[in-house]
C-alpha cells in the first residue's frame, strides 16, 4: 500500500469536521489561568481577566459551531458570576478545613487538596453549563477529574460548604443533587440505576439534603433516591431507595471463621 493510499484512508476515516483537539488543551489553559486568577494572591486580576476574556474567545471560535447561539455573549455573563462563585469557594474550603483534623491551614486546602480542587473547577464550569454552552465545562471537569480522580459533571447542582475528602474514584452524575453542608470520602458514586439514551431529559442520579456524611465506596443510584438530612452512609453501603432523614445506614461485612484442620 502506497503512502498516498494510506493518507487518502486515514482522510477518508476522519469524519468529525469540528474535532479540534487545540480545543482541550486550551480549555486546559483557560481553567489553570482561571483558577490563578481567583486564588493566587501574586496573579494580578485586572490583567489576567483580559487574557481570560481573549481566551475564551478562542474557546467559542473552536467549540461554538451553532451560529444562531449568542456565544460571544456569554464571557460577560460568566464574569459577573465570578465572585459570587469565589465565595462558595470559600465556603468549600473553610468546610474543609473544619471537617478533616488533619488540614494544618487553610492555604494548604487551596494548594494540596484535590478534592477542593475538583469542587473548584466543577463550580467554575457549571455556570458555563448553565448558559447552555456544554462542551468546555465538560472539558474543564474532566480536566480536573484528570488531575484529581474526582469526576463532577458540571450539571450537578451543589450547595454550599461542600467537602469531599481524599477524593479519588468519587463520581457525581450529571442530575444530581447536593444541598449544603455535605461531606463525602473517597469512592462514593452518586449515579444512575439505568443508561440509556431517552434518559437524557429525566433526573437520573439522586439527592443528597442538608448535613449528609457519605463515607468511603458508598454507592448511592437513582433519581428518586432521596438521602435525608442529618443522615450517615456508611462505607461500601449500596442503596437504590430513598433514607428518611436522621437514618444511619450501613453495611455488614460477612465474617467466616476458618476451620484448621484437626492436628491430631
Amino acid at each position: 500500500m502506497s503512502k498516498k493510499s494510506i493518507i487518502d484512508q486515514i482522510k477518508q476515516h476522519k469524519k468529525q469536521p469540528n474535532l479540534r483537539f487545540q480545543l482541550k488543551e486550551k480549555t486546559e489553559a483557560f481553567t489553570n489561568l482561571l483558577f490563578y486568577t481567583l486564588f493566587d494572591i501574586d496573579t494580578p486580576v485586572a490583567e489576567n481577566l483580559d487574557k481570560l476574556e481573549a481566551a475564551f474567545d478562542t474557546l467559542v471560535g473552536l467549540a461554538c459551531w451553532d451560529i444562531d447561539k449568542p456565544c460571544k455573549k456569554l464571557w460577560g455573563n460568566f464574569v459577573e458570576k465570578l465572585p459570587s462563585v469565589l465565595e462558595l469557594l470559600n465556603l468549600d474550603a473553610e468546610a474543609t478545613v473544619n471537617c478533616d483534623p488533619a488540614s494544618l491551614s487553610i492555604e494548604e486546602v487551596y494548594m494540596a487538596y484535590p478534592g477542593f480542587y475538583a469542587i473548584a473547577i466543577y463550580r467554575l464550569a457549571h455556570e458555563l453549563y448553565k448558559e447552555g454552552f456544554p462542551l468546555v465545562p465538560r472539558l474543564m471537569t474532566e480536566y480536573a477529574h484528570r488531575q484529581t480522580g474526582v469526576d463532577i459533571n458540571p450539571g450537578a447542582t451543589i450547595g454550599e460548604s461542600f467537602h469531599i475528602d481524599h477524593g479519588t474514584g468519587v463520581v457525581i452524575g450529571e442530575t444530581a443533587v447536593i444541598k449544603n453542608h455535605v461531606k463525602i470520602y473517597q469512592g462514593v458514586t452518586l449515579g444512575g440505576l439505568f443508561v440509556a439514551k431517552n434518559l437524557k431529559r429525566t433526573k437520573r442520579h439522586p439527592t443528597i439534603e442538608n448535613n449528609v456524611t457519605i463515607y468511603a465506596s458508598a454507592t448511592i443510584l437513582g433519581g428518586n433516591t432521596v438521602i435525608g438530612e442529618n443522615s450517615v452512609i456508611g462505607g461500601n453501603a449500596w442503596l437504590t431507595e430513598s433514607v428518611p432523614p436522621n437514618s444511619t445506614v450501613f453495611h455488614t461485612p460477612e465474617i467466616k471463621i476458618k476451620t484448621l484442620p484437626d492436628a491430631t
